[in-house]
């Protein structure tokens, strides 16, 4: 009998559906999205699948994530294709919240996560972002259940805080990083790639090229700042402004000088008109 795709929109609902699966003592994998869904979360899911019998996507665009003079009321949304989407990947259940039903009224509870939350990268630009992501994580995880939670690895920073709170916390819960997907010419997939203009989206994928190749000369012992130097001027005479790109030790994030230090990740954050990009590579 085909699993027809059910979306639960309270916390009761949503529990009484995570419980027939738990009763079958069927395994869950949650894939938490923000919506505007592309063919990198469309992976998520497809990577979910293998490891578990039931996949949970949850859509919520999260307010507590945005700054004020962010995009949270421009964010795209995409309800009717999102889930056609996902009936064509035979998920079972989608966890679709309202702002409201995640933080009520008298809400008064975050996490203000630390280490690589703490890092100087996205927390540097954004110092609301990652106790947004972790709360609301945390509130995901708690009320989906999952054995498993597929979180993109184009987002590394996140991924590394998700990971650490999870541990932290004692949530049972494997958090697994998917690698990023890209378009043929190596721009990372992302929801916000709709506002590029032709002209931005050809000059995107210079991001992903500085780190291919700064990875390329960092495996091959050139100085770590001698490397970075050269990445951050090509990006910046390429019509973008450059928000950092960093060297950092891929588990902890901590700033790194060699490879001797520990696994690398390079990571940049650029913009490009109005659009912000970010990307990563391991070395």
């Amino acid at each position: 009998m085909a699993r027809r795709l059910r979306v639960m929109r309270t916390v009761p609902a949503l529990r009484r559906a995570v419980e027939l699966f738990r009763k079958k003592r069927e395994t869950i994998a949650l894939v938490p999205t923000m919506g505007a869904l592309h063919a990198g979360h469309l992976e998520l899911v497809r990577q979910a699948r293998r490891r578990a019998e039931r996949v949970v996507v949850s859509i919520f665009v999260n307010p507590a994530q945005f700054a004020p003079h962010e995009d949270f009321g421009t964010y795209p949304r995409t309800w009717g294709s999102d889930i056609k989407a996902l009936n064509d990947a035979k998920v079972e259940l989608v966890w679709a919240p309202s702002a409201q039903v995640m933080y009520p009224e008298g809400f008064a509870t975050r996490i203000a996560p630390e280490g690589p939350a703490k890092a100087g990268l996205e927390d540097k630009f954004r110092p609301h972002f990652f106790g947004g992501v972790a709360t609301v994580v945390a509130k995901l995880f708690t009320q989906c259940r999952p054995d498993f939670a597929m979180f993109g690895q184009k987002d590394y920073q996140q991924l590394r805080v998700v990971t650490q709170m999870a541990k932290d916390l004692d949530l049972a819960v494997k958090v697994i990083g998917v690698p990023t997907l890209r378009e043929k010419d190596g721009l990372a997939l992302s929801s916000r790639n709709v506002y590029l203009s032709a002209g931005e989206r050809a000059n995107a994928p210079l991001l992903h090229r500085v780190l291919k190749a700064s990875a390329e000369r960092i495996k091959k012992d050139e100085k770590i700042e001698d490397v970075l130097d050269v990445g951050r001027r090509q990006i910046d005479l390429s019509g973008f402004t450059l928000d950092y790109f960093e060297a950092r030790h891929a588990e902890t994030l901590a700033p790194i000088a060699s490879r001797k230090d520990g696994p690398v990740r390079l990571l940049v954050a650029a913009r490009i008109g109005k659009t912000r990009l970010i990307d990563n590579i391991g070395v």
